[in-house]
């Protein structure tokens, strides 16, 4: 069931995006060379402690995994897509290609967005990747529209980063998103004719996130569980924003 919101709550959740963005913003200005992604991982769980804030991520349980995931955030590096795991042994090099995804709960609602840092010169290749990959969520973001369909939002996605000779990921998709983490409906960056495609309706708020490859869109999850790479080694990038459907159009809640 897709659980509309009232302009109160999308209030609420707006504060949740807002402090979600501000947390990334501040990560994305730390993440140099020689910076661990434990220090992100140190430096967001103490934003989310000051702000009165519950991370959206540490003990969320997957049945996949087997357990609960045990970090506030996901740092994914070049070929990984994402649930990246922070580590005091992963430093940050020149030519990186850094996800970091991270979610909050804040008076009951929740933020959730992601963003990809270059870790200095990333190459052209990679540079057009993050570049693409961020176009295609913006291009998203102006399907979100009281009246459109789901799949204006999945095909607007799909049709740019194909262009564009880029791959998409197919085993992760975004989500509704509210006072649980992942609602429905699921929002894959690719149509598919067999899933689901509502109508799109005030009060409807979605995680919209591409996660985009440079090479095959093929993934695997690592030994540890949790860390999703490209099977062909390739780059990935990886967008993610919280959008509500308004009668003036997209809201972005994860950002000013």
């Amino acid at each position: 069931m897709i659980i509309r919101k009232t302009p109160a709550e999308l209030e609420k959740m707006r504060r949740s995006g807002l402090l979600v963005w501000d947390i990334l913003q501040k990560l994305g200005g730390m993440a140099v060379e020689g910076v661990s992604t434990w220090d992100l991982e140190v430096a967001a769980e103490a934003m989310m402690k000051d702000a009165g804030a519950r991370p959206a991520f540490k003990g969320y349980f997957v049945p996949s995994a087997g357990e609960r995931y045990r970090f506030v955030l996901c740092t994914s590096i070049n070929s990984e897509i994402v649930h990246g795991m922070p580590s005091e042994r992963r430093k940050l090099k020149k030519g990186d290609v850094l996800k970091i995804d991270t979610g909050v709960q804040l008076n009951g609602y929740f933020g959730d967005s992601a963003i990809t840092v270059a870790i200095g010169d990333v190459g052209e290749e990679s540079a057009r990747l993050m570049e693409v990959t961020r176009e295609s969520l913006e291009l998203a973001i102006s399907q979100v529209r009281a009246g459109n369909r789901l799949f204006d939002i999945c095909s607007t996605v799909e049709q740019h980063v194909v262009s564009n000779g880029f791959s998409i990921v197919r085993e992760y998709v975004g989500h509704g998103i509210g006072t649980q983490l992942h609602e429905e409906p699921q929002v894959p960056n690719y149509v598919e004719r067999k899933n689901e495609n509502p109508r799109l309706k005030e009060g409807m708020v979605l995680a919209i996130e591409p996660m985009v490859n440079a090479g095959k869109a093929d993934a695997k999850v690592l030994s540890d569980k949790w860390t999703a790479v490209t099977k062909d080694g390739s780059n990935s990038a990886h967008f993610e924003h919280c959008v509500a459907v308004t009668d003036n159009g997209p809201w972005v809640l994860t950002r000013p």
